[in-house]
C-alpha cells in the first residue's frame, strides 16, 4: 500500500452547489490541489480537487463526486490524504509531521523521554507532544534547534534538551 500524508481537511460546505471549504495543511495552501487525487484516511474514497476561490477559513473547492450541499456537508471533518511520492522532497532541516510522530525521544544522556504523539502549531512554531513512561502528563517541547538539536529519521529517534522541570 502506498504511504500517504494528511494534507488537509474538509471544513464544511460552501454555497449550495456542492462546493466545499478546504483547510489546507500544506505550506502553500493552494498546493493541496496539485497532489490530487486526494483520499479519505481509510482510502475508501478518492477525489480530484479544483480550487475555486478564497473563502473565510480556507479555500473553496469542487471535488469530484460532490454535487450537492448535502453531499458536501456530509464530508465535514474528513481528512484528505495525498500519496507520499507526490509531495516535494524537503531540505535536510525540515520534516513532515508524519515522519516525526512515533519517533522515540531521548535526552542528551540517552534516557528515554517518550514518544512523539502529536505536533501542534499555534502560530509561534511547532510544539512536540511527547508521551513517556512514568509521566502523568505529556511533555510539550518547542520544536527548535535549542530544544531538539538532533532528528535522526533513519534511526527513528530524536535527541532533545528539555528545560528543567520546575518543582
Amino acid at each position: 500500500m502506498t504511504e500517504r500524508v494528511c494534507v488537509g481537511a474538509i471544513a464544511g460546505a460552501f454555497g449550495v452547489r456542492g462546493e466545499v471549504r478546504l483547510k489546507s495543511f500544506t505550506s502553500q495552501p493552494k498546493d493541496i490541489a496539485t497532489y490530487s487525487p486526494l483520499y479519505t484516511e481509510d482510502g475508501s474514497r478518492s477525489f480530484t480537487v479544483r480550487l475555486t476561490r478564497p473563502v473565510t477559513g480556507g479555500i473553496g473547492a469542487r471535488m469530484s463526486g460532490v454535487e450537492t450541499r448535502e453531499q458536501a456537508e456530509a464530508l465535514k471533518g474528513v481528512t484528505l490524504w495525498a500519496d507520499r511520492d507526490k509531495l516535494p522532497a524537503l531540505p535536510d532541516d525540515e520534516f513532515y509531521h508524519a515522519d516525526l510522530i512515533g519517533l522515540s525521544v531521548y535526552d542528551a544522556g540517552g534516557a528515554l523521554l517518550g514518544t512523539v504523539r502529536a505536533i501542534y502549531d499555534h502560530g509561534a512554531g511547532d510544539i512536540l507532544e511527547i508521551l513517556g513512561p512514568g509521566r502523568s502528563q505529556a511533555l510539550l517541547l518547542p520544536f527548535t534547534r535549542a530544544f531538539v538539536p538532533t532528528v535522526d529519521l533513519a534511526a527513528g529517534r530524536i535527541i532533545a534538551d528539555p528545560p528543567e522541570e520546575s518543582e
